[in-house]
């Protein structure tokens, strides 16, 4: 019996030095191996088996990209401005072996290295420069940062400033500044929208003259072009009116003399002309000859009309 119990205590033992033995890497994983306290083989994704009490396991890598949020560090700029920044370092893991042996402990040696780096660049960078400049920071640390951890196995990824801290007194000035500046454009602004509101009252107002101006223009032009067809028309009526009687005249002649009248109608017609001029405003008429006789004539045939009443 007690060899039994032995044999099942050896079977035991052996089956749990078995199932150490059997290591499954998985995926974005890497194993460095030790025989013999030496550095043997790096294990990557799959089924692995080491030699009992001679291979060991000596570092568990993960490959994946890592993020590592450093706490603030104080920093000086060149003109003297005390800050506080932290930084985000994104990186990873290129070389197992590289990353077991190359530093005692890789994320406090970035960190180090991230904090000197980053107080040399500020420092050759003033106050403003600094706030403005952060993807110019975030580079050189980059550069930086990915040669200095080549010989640990690491590649540094991507360096970024989280938050950049100044001192109280540096945010109450810079806060009087941007409120000082935003009145500023606020006062311009306000000035460009008076400018543009006069320009546009003065170009109202100068259009609304000029349409003033084309409107009197062309009023005087519709009156002249009217005064003118009225004239015209009056013109014309007279000119017709002067053809008429002329036609009328010419008319009275012409059946006058188709009449062919005798003496004493044409001096009955050259007294009536002769009264027609005696009743105008000419102080002197010089009366033709005959005229005279006719007149003689007609005064003689008067009397005796009134001798032959009287009796």
């Amino acid at each position: 019996m007690e060899g039994l119990i032995a044999l099942a205590v050896l079977l035991v033992i052996v089956l749990i030095v078995l199932v150490n033995c059997i290591k499954i890497v998985p995926q974005a994983h890497a194993m460095v191996i030790e025989r013999l306290g030496g550095y043997l083989t790096t294990w990557s994704v799959g089924l692995h088996l080491k030699v009992p009490f001679i291979d060991r396991i000596a570092k568990k890598v993960i490959l994946k990209e890592q993020v590592v949020d450093f706490p603030p560090q104080p920093v000086i700029t060149k003109d003297n401005v005390t800050m506080q920044i932290d930084t985000v370092v994104y990186f990873q893991i290129t070389d197992p072996k590289l990353y077991a042996y190359g530093v005692e402990n890789p994320i406090m040696a970035i960190e180090n290295l991230t904090a000197t780096t980053l107080r040399n660049i500020i420092g050759d960078l003033e106050l403003d420069e600094t706030l403005t400049s952060r993807e110019t920071i975030n580079t050189k640390m980059r550069a930086t940062l990915d040669v200095a951890t080549d010989p640990w196995g690491i590649k540094v990824n991507r360096v970024e400033l989280k938050n950049i801290i100044p001192p109280k007194v540096i945010q109450d000035a810079m806060e009087k500044q941007m409120k000082a500046e935003r009145e500023r454009r606020e006062a311009i602004l306000r000035a460009e929208g008076e400018k543009k509101s006069t320009i546009l009252v003065a170009e109202g107002n100068k259009e609304s003259v000029i349409l003033d101006a084309e409107a009197e223009k062309q009023a005087a032009i519709l009156r002249a072009e009217a005064k003118k067809e009225a004239t015209i028309q009056e013109a014309a009526g007279q000119a017709e009116a002067i053809l008429k009687i002329q036609q009328a005249n010419a008319d009275g002649l012409r059946m006058l003399k188709e009449a062919n009248p005798d003496n004493a109608v044409l001096q009955i017609k050259s007294l009536e002309a002769f009264a027609k001029a005696a009743d105008g405003k000419a102080t002197k008429i010089i009366i033709p000859s005959e005229i005279q006789g006719i007149a003689g004539l007609t005064k003689s045939i008067a009397e005796i009309a009134a001798d032959k009443t009287e009796k």
